[in-house]
C-alpha cells in the first residue's frame, strides 16, 4: 500500500491518471483499507522515498523524524524524489514505466554515545544501521540499505562525513550520532 500511495503521488504530479497500482486515489482503494490500516497510516511516520530508473538511483528524499502523518510522509517524500532530488533531473513520464519505488519505514532515533571515532566504528551495525551524523551544524544520514555498496564501517563513515559537507576524517567532541532501523518495501522485489 505505501509504494500505491507513492506511486499515485507521482503520477498526480504528473498530471496522469491513477491506474493499476497507483489506485491510491480517494474513493479508491484507500478508502477501502481495514480500519487498522487506515489509522496506521494517519499516526505520524518518517520514511524515506527511493526511486530507481532503469536500474539507477534517480531520487531518495525522506525524514529523518515523524513530523506528519505517515500517509502524507510518503506521498511528499515520492514527490520530492520523484521532482525536486537536486542530483537528477525530474521525472518524465516516459521515465515512470522503467521506475521502481522503494518506501523505507524509519524507526525511532537512537543515540549513539561514543567518546571517538574508533568507539564509534564499534557501535555501528554493517547491514542493519541506519546513520544520522552531526557536527558543527553539519548533517547527513544513510540508510541502512547503502551499507550494500559501503560495506566497511570506516568507508561508510568517511562517506558520511563528505555527504554531511565535512572532511572525511573529521572528528571532534561535537560529533553526535543517531542510529536507526528500517522496515523496506521494495516494489523491485514485488
Amino acid at each position: 500500500m505505501l509504494i500505491a500511495l507513492a506511486r499515485d503521488a507521482i503520477v498526480r504530479e504528473l498530471g496522469m491518471a491513477a491506474t493499476g497500482a497507483a489506485d491510491a486515489v480517494p474513493g479508491g482503494a484507500v478508502d477501502r483499507l481495514p480500519e487498522a490500516l487506515e489509522r496506521a497510516l494517519e499516526e505520524p511516520g518518517a520514511c524515506f522515498v527511493t526511486l530507481h530508473t532503469r536500474g539507477r538511483l534517480h531520487g531518495c528524499i525522506g525524514s529523518i523524524e515523524p513530523r506528519r502523518s505517515l500517509r502524507e510522509d510518503v506521498e511528499s517524500n515520492a514527490r520530492s524524489a520523484a521532482f525536486r532530488d537536486r542530483r537528477f533531473p525530474p521525472l518524465t513520464r516516459e521515465d515512470l514505466g522503467e521506475t521502481t519505488i522503494e518506501v523505507s519505514l524509519l524507526s525511532p532515533m537512537e543515540p549513539v554515545a561514543v567518546s571517538g571515532e574508533a568507539e564509534a566504528l564499534r557501535a555501528l551495525r554493517p547491514g542493519v544501521d541506519g546513520v544520522l551524523f552531526e557536527a558543527g551544524g553539519h548533517r547527513a544520514t544513510f540508510l541502512p540499505q547503502v551499507w550494500a555498496s559501503l560495506p566497511d564501517p570506516r568507508a561508510f563513515l568517511q562517506q558520511l562525513r563528505r555527504k554531511a559537507g565535512l572532511p572525511q576524517n573529521y572528528w571532534s567532541d561535537d560529533v553526535i550520532l543517531h542510529r536507526y532501523t528500517v522496515t523496506a518495501f521494495d516494489e523491485a522485489a514485488s
